[in-house]
């Protein structure tokens, strides 16, 4: 009996709409790249419940016939492709002509569309990939198209959607790169009948500001070379505002987003010397190649691109990116002190220039024994004024410290010259950055910033949970200006921040007045401390409540905890270590960072041999 059928449309087609259609963001992504090939100058996105109840994208482009409309809902239907060549010449967004059928058969779609040259538009409403009406209606020119209910056929792939709050920031991910390579073009973003986002037409540099607020205008480096393999142009930030966290890094070949850790490491190439280790530059770099030398084709989702001459390029680009940070003096240079330089002559060929002089001593004989009468003068040094204070140091030394030297050798066995043991310290700090203590399998090393670091980080993580922060009034409120994403990502933890200690209030228009701070704060930083917390929250990307709650309590552990160099009295090394070992984790920091080392008698012995 055979045993293999031929899967039913309805089946096969939810299968493909897996690979093209994961989340709300992929349907906002692939109808905003449809519009954009459509040649609009205004794209108005609106988003229900981010994206589960509603996700509409109107424009004002072309639009479509009646029966382009129908057709553009078969699978593989395309304008873009008439030949197997054209795969290789892409200059449009979308060109597979799978993504409108792929969000038909996972959703109810309704579509009104119009060119300039028809009287009346197109209505076309499909659900689940069966055409359920299609008939003339009044609209204006371009398209409107609605997609409800998302996955409402497959409750399997509904029951994986993450929280509105995660769905939220991955759609403003995905219209956050569409944005940034489209500044001619104006876009609305209304989210539950309120509009969170409106962007102007502008020019590349205001575009990036209108994203990522006011506050990034100066940290800007112009990038820009023009060869014969393609246009590499852009920005990338200062390196005294690189930032721990891999948010605001940007790849855009012929205005579409990739992802490229090959070209991201030509960027870090060329800021190696500038930044440390573990900080990361924001930047927003744009190729533009020949189409002919890449091809888009090798991923669903078109994120990743095969190049031609891909290590020419990243030579081109690690070069521009040092040349530029070069030029606006971000790379150090030597600052020759002129003020106290003496001045070089002008050459004047009129003036008579004199032979130098030299001094001779005509009485010196190098030849000459020691009871001559020539005796060379010596210069004094007053070498004995550099011991005086070493000998009243010593003096002092030896009232208050036993002599070991003695007592080792055998050359005094006084009392007084023994060293006690028992009045030893039992912990000792080593370089202001190391605690040293015995234990009975060795020495034991703690390095005291890593300790501290993890005694807060627990400290601060049962506050959140606990929601027993204590905040400190400011007397004057900083105002903290936010990017778009910022503020988007922003309400997923401002219940865990107030569990911390901050105060905040929204002013409007991404901007929030910080009222108050947890009170171990010392002339706090806040809004930087608060940004560094939602950057970590935006990288994490975790749907899960206590690994948001970590990515918030680690930078302000980090913050205040004690730094290196810091001199530390005894007391103060014993409540550490006992804090330390309380507790769940006393070896490692939150970030796998050891605290601990243990050298055992064996190897002390086998190192003094």
């Amino acid at each position: 009996m055979d045993i293999i059928n031929l899967l039913p449309d309805s089946i096969a087609n939810q299968i493909a709409a897996g690979e093209v259609i994961q989340r709300p963001a992929s349907v906002v992504k692939e109808l905003v790249e449809n519009s954009l090939d459509a040649g609009t100058s205004h794209i108005q996105i609106i988003i229900k419940d981010a994206g589960r109840t509603l996700i509409q994208v109107i424009d004002n482009g072309k639009g479509m016939s009646a029966t382009d409309a129908r057709m553009a809902f078969e699978r593989h239907a395309t304008s873009k492709i008439k030949n197997a060549d054209d795969l290789f010449s892409l200059t449009t967004m979308g060109f597979r002509g799978e993504a409108l059928p792929s969000i038909a058969a996972i959703a109810q779609v309704e579509v009104k569309t119009r060119r300039a040259e028809d009287e009346v538009g197109s209505l076309l409403v499909i659900s689940g990939s069966k055409v359920e009406k299609q008939e003339p209606v009044s609209c204006p020119i371009g398209t409107s198209i609605s997609v409800k209910n998302i996955f409402f056929n497959v409750p399997a792939r509904r029951k994986f959607l993450k929280s509105n709050e995660t769905e939220r920031r991955n759609i403003f991910t995905e219209i956050e790169r569409i944005v940034l390579v489209n500044p001619e073009i104006e876009f609305t973003l209304i989210e539950n009948n309120v509009q969170t986002l409106h962007l102007p037409t502008s020019g590349l540099r205001q575009r990036i500001v209108q994203l990522q607020g006011k506050n990034i205008n100066q940290q800007l480096i112009e990038i820009e070379e023009d060869t014969t393999l393609g246009k590499v142009y852009g920005y990338v930030s200062r390196p005294e505002f690189a930032k721990k966290g891999r948010a605001n890094q940007y790849f855009f070949v012929n205005n579409r987003f990739i992802r490229s850790p090959y070209f991201h490491k030509a960027v870090m190439t060329a800021f190696e010397p500038l930044i440390a280790a573990g900080e990361n530059p924001s930047y927003f770099i744009y190729f533009q190649v020949d189409p002919n030398s890449i091809d888009v084709n090798i991923h669903p989702t078109k994120t990743e691109i095969k190049f031609e001459n891909e290590q020419v390029l990243w030579q081109i680009l690690m070069v521009t990116v040092k040349e530029s940070l070069g030029k606006f003096n971000a790379v150090p240079s030597i600052d020759f002190d002129t003020a106290d330089a003496p001045d070089i002559p002008i050459f004047d060929p009129t003036r008579q220039t004199s032979m130098p002089k030299v001094n001779v001593n005509p009485n010196y004989n190098p030849f000459a024994s020691r009871t001559e009468s020539y005796k060379p003068t010596k210069p004094t040094f007053d070498w004995e004024k550099l011991y005086s204070g070493f000998e009243k140091e010593k003096e002092i030394d030896s009232e208050t410290s036993p002599d070991i030297s003695t007592s080792l050798f055998g050359t005094s066995t006084s009392q007084e010259n023994v060293l006690d043991m028992d009045t030893t310290p039992e912990h000792y700090q080593y370089k202001q950055r190391y605690i040293l203590t015995s234990v009975k399998s060795g020495l034991m090393i703690i390095d005291q910033h890593r300790a501290h670091v993890r005694i807060l980080f627990d400290k601060y993580l049962e506050q959140i949970k606990n929601k027993k922060g204590v905040s400190q009034r400011v007397l004057f409120p900083e105002i903290m200006e936010l990017s778009a994403a910022e503020a988007t990502a922003l309400p997923s933890i401002m219940d865990d921040l107030e569990a911390l200690g901050f105060e905040l209030s929204n002013l409007g228009n991404h901007s929030f007045a910080i009222q108050g701070a947890p009170s171990e704060l010392d002339n706090p930083d806040a809004s930087t401390l608060i940004r560094s917390m939602i950057d970590k929250s935006i990288e994490t990307g975790s749907d899960v409540k206590s690994d948001v709650q970590e990515a918030i309590a680690l930078p302000l552990a980090r913050l205040i905890a004690i730094p290196y160099g810091k001199s530390l009295s005894v007391e103060e090394m014993l409540l550490m270590v006992s804090q330390l070992f309380c507790c769940a984790s006393s070896s490692y920091t939150p970030d796998g960072q050891k605290i601990i080392d243990v050298f055992s008698d064996d190897e002390i012995a086998k190192k003094m041999k």
